[in-house]
């Protein structure tokens, strides 16, 4: 990636220093950044493949009578990674990422939604058609990827259907950990750009916006290459637990009782849910009978 930035960081600084309009310059840069936005998306998951890989062969080798470890895994799934499975990488790349942030945005703002039944009615058919997005392009196909060889639209309809079947999307719906890595790769790039804008500010006072936000996709970019390690570990694990949640109950017993307990609890808390709109639909529908009467 540090690579890659070095490249790109010529082409950059060659937009910026050229005699273009102001226009033209934005436009070359929005097209570096999306080449830039691309290739880090692709590096990320391609470490993501290799995380889940590694994670799988943990959890199946990892317990007490389980069979020992075989040679070299890492070297395996980074072979894997960027070739069998190198087109999916790529492919998957362009989409995850925007889909997974607009599900999180519309979901929070169809939770802070009033008694406007028109808005509300707008807002949960646009989470329909991004959950239906999800279904085909979502982070869990990655895992499918590096442990089945899959390709990307059916490894991540899989992956979801899984959850559906198994209950255990009642755990993912809640996941606060993809967030929380957001947060810290948003403020790594924040931290990254107001140093590139003070630097610029005292050197080359008319281009300090153009500098900092390019400094920032950046430095966003290169946080979000380490914090992908945690979260394909953490994805890998609610992958293992549908499919078998035996290999996390062989891992770690006292994990997997807080696992099974919280699942527990969030498909009760579901099932109660229902039953409050279920009698809350019938009880609308009593008294609209009775005042047509």
């Amino acid at each position: 990636m540090l690579l890659w930035m070095g490249i790109w960081s010529f082409g950059a600084a060659g937009v910026v220093a050229s005699s273009r309009g102001d226009l033209g310059r934005w436009w070359l840069l929005v097209v570096l950044s999306v080449s830039l936005f691309w290739t880090g998306a692709v590096l990320c998951n391609t470490v993501h493949v290799i995380v889940s890989g590694l994670v799988f062969l943990v959890l199946i080798h990892g317990g007490r009578n389980a069979s020992p470890m075989p040679p070299n895994p890492l070297m395996k799934s980074l072979r894997y990674a960027v070739t069998t499975s190198f087109g999916s990488i790529c492919y998957g790349s362009l989409f995850t990422a925007a889909i997974r942030t607009l599900r999180w945005k519309i979901r929070g703002f169809r939770s802070k939604i009033g008694n406007n039944e028109c808005l509300f009615c707008c807002v949960d058919f646009l989470f329909q058609l991004v959950e239906t997005l999800v279904r085909f392009f979502n982070k869990y196909a990655y895992v499918q990827i590096a442990v089945y060889g899959k390709g990307f639209n059916r490894a991540a309809r899989d992956a979801w259907e899984l959850f559906q079947s198994t209950g255990v999307e009642a755990l993912v719906a809640y996941d606060c950990s993809g967030a929380v890595l957001l947060m810290g790769t948003v403020l790594g790039g924040l931290i990254t750009g107001t140093c590139a804008g003070v630097w610029t500010w005292m050197t080359w006072s008319d281009r300090v916006i153009m500098v900092g936000s390019t400094a920032m996709l950046m430095g966003m970019v290169l946080v979000g290459l380490a914090m992908v390690v945690v979260e394909s570990a953490v994805t890998s694990i609610y992958i293992c637990y549908a499919e078998d949640p035996l290999l996390i109950q062989k891992w770690d017993p006292q994990f997997f009782n807080q696992m099974s307990g919280k699942l527990h609890q969030r498909l009760q808390h579901r099932s109660a849910l229902a039953r409050e709109i279920l009698t809350q639909n019938q009880h609308d529908t009593r008294m609209q009978d009775i005042f047509h009467l």
